[in-house]
């Protein structure tokens, strides 16, 4: 049976391996970014799966473009089986110096947009919940929302409340079927690590490195997590945020300490 999933930040990072792993899966995917010219290339690449990729350029800080993508996704499926929310963006900054304009945008993306696409999604996730085959939401958190860090507070804030969003979402939706979580991953091998991990353009801000494991995550150690929940095997899952750090906030490890 062919499944349907909106995915948000799809063209970047986690997203995009989510939408890779969902269409070797056989899914259709919605894929919803901001850029068009990375969606154009992202869609060229993922040619192959049949036209099972559906590129939507959607800015999920804004309600009316959301509810408008929404709109279009609803008239041409009429139910989806998963939403799955990987559109973010960090800025740094000490509290003292953040900028007011960074803080809102950060806030607006990671809390507001999240919020946005799982509830203008709601509709077509329960019309296509049943008791044996429930939808799902998957969000993404942070480590940051479980154990903060200097220089990147607004971030651990915002990423906080996608935590708690999902406890609430996960209470007022599973009777109908909507199962929702997140996943907290630590530090990932994504561009937009890849930026802030220049000491020239970070502020002071340090990504948490290498894990207990020995490495940083790549996005499809997420994404195995992602399939996880979207499986049979987690359909008694719902209100979890789940650590995908390879035991980064498990335990501090004081600097120069053997482990």
């Amino acid at each position: 049976m062919n499944r349907t999933a909106a995915i948000t930040g799809a063209a970047s990072g986690i997203g995009l391996a989510a939408s890779r792993r969902l269409l070797e899966a056989g899914w259709t995917v919605f894929g919803l970014d901001n850029a068009q010219d990375r969606l154009d290339k992202v869609a060229a690449g993922f040619a192959d799966h049949g036209g099972r990729f559906r590129p939507t350029l959607c800015d999920v800080g804004s309600a009316a473009d959301v509810t408008a993508v929404f709109g279009r996704i609803a008239d041409a499926t009429p139910v989806l089986n998963a939403v799955i929310c990987c559109a973010g963006v960090l800025r740094t900054a000490r509290m003292e110096d953040m900028r007011i304009e960074d803080f809102d945008l950060v806030m607006n993306i990671n809390t507001r947009g999240t919020f946005l696409t799982a509830q203008q999604a709601l509709p077509l996730l329960r019309a296509g919940a049943t008791p044996d085959n429930p939808s799902r939401v998957i969000l993404l958190s942070s480590l940051a929302a479980l154990r903060p860090k200097v220089v990147s507070g607004a971030y651990a804030a915002s990423k906080a409340a996608v935590t708690q969003l999902c406890r609430v979402m996960a209470a007022e939706w599973a009777p109908s079927g909507v199962l929702v979580n997140a996943l907290a991953p630590g530090t990932v091998d994504t561009p937009m690590v890849a930026v802030l991990a220049d000491p020239s353009t970070s502020k002071g801000y340090r990504p948490s490195g290498v894990s207990p494991v020995g490495r940083i995550a790549q996005p499809e150690d997420i994404v195995d997590v992602m399939m996880f929940l979207l499986s049979d095997g987690a359909r008694y899952v719902a209100g979890t945020t789940i650590p995908v750090d390879g035991g980064t906030g498990a335990a501090f490890i004081p600097p120069g300490s053997n482990s």
